[in-house]
């Protein structure tokens, strides 16, 4: 629910404004881009295979540097396309980039531990 531009949840006694949600999520843009880099040279250098072919092609091609240009990439998009969101939907954005690099981390994971 909202109110006044502040987030409630039901039976929950938090309150969080819009730009706080927004704050929490770019903070897990981080930790999430950190996760799933590390994540895919671990399992790379156990002897999976990247099963992106874009990244793919950026790892073959250029290493570590051709994943992060993917990724610089992604985040320019992102931080372009914000200012034209509202504020109230801004937390839109990094939630965007978060949440399949979030689940990118725990596929890397679970793959690790099959190989492990």
């Amino acid at each position: 629910m909202q109110s006044n531009g502040v987030l409630r949840s039901r039976g929950l006694a938090v309150a969080i404004t819009p730009s706080e949600l927004e704050r929490l999520l770019w903070g897990l843009v981080a930790v999430s881009l950190i996760g799933d880099v590390l994540t895919t040279f671990v399992g790379l250098h156990l002897g999976l295979t990247e099963s992106n072919p874009v990244a793919h092609s950026a790892i073959t091609g250029y290493g570590v540097i051709g994943m992060l240009a993917l990724k610089a990439g992604a985040l320019a998009v992102g931080l372009a396309c914000r200012p034209l969101l509202p504020p109230t939907y801004r937390a839109v954005v990094p939630a965007g980039l978060a949440i399949p690099w979030t689940l990118a981390v725990g596929i890397n994971v679970y793959m690790i531990s099959t190989v492990v």
